[in-house]
């Protein structure tokens, strides 16, 4: 279970970033996560969207470089100890994160991890079996 992480590449400059943000509210896409990395040049602004097949058409039309990639989503608790829980876990089982970023949402005491790994169907498994538990696209889209 993955939910679709849109990944927009913006120059490194004064303005860009506020652009892209700019363009997104005119077209009323609410952003419930966002990370940036940076280089010199360029940035990555990854964000999980309410509307990930709206925000990638709107973004291209207006000449974004723009990239979709399956993500998992986990809910956990909003409280010490579960981060390092859920990392542990999937270390234990083998798996490798690339990425990851969290946020919270009007949900109270519940907190979301957004994992990016080599293999999604591995880490799910890894994760179900010590109880963790993905969401789905549709859970992102309501929260």
């Amino acid at each position: 279970m993955t939910v679709k992480q849109i990944s927009v590449f913006v120059e490194n400059k004064a303005g860009k970033l506020a652009e892209l943000t700019e363009y997104l509210h005119q077209h009323d896409i609410d952003m419930r996560a966002l990370s940036i990395a940076e280089t010199q040049d360029f940035g990555i602004v990854r964000m999980i969207v309410d509307d990930s097949y709206k925000t990638s058409c709107i973004l291209k039309e207006a000449g974004y470089v723009v990239s979709i990639t399956p993500v998992l989503a986990v809910e956990m608790p909003d409280e010490p100890g579960s981060l390092s829980g859920i990392v542990k876990t999937l270390g234990d089982g083998g798996i490798n994160l690339e990425y990851m970023y969290a946020f919270l949402t009007r949900k109270e005491k519940t907190a979301y991890l957004i994992i990016r790994v080599a293999d999604n169907e591995k880490a799910v498994e890894v994760l179900s079996k010590s109880g963790i538990h993905t969401i789905s696209q549709d859970v992102i889209v309501n929260l």
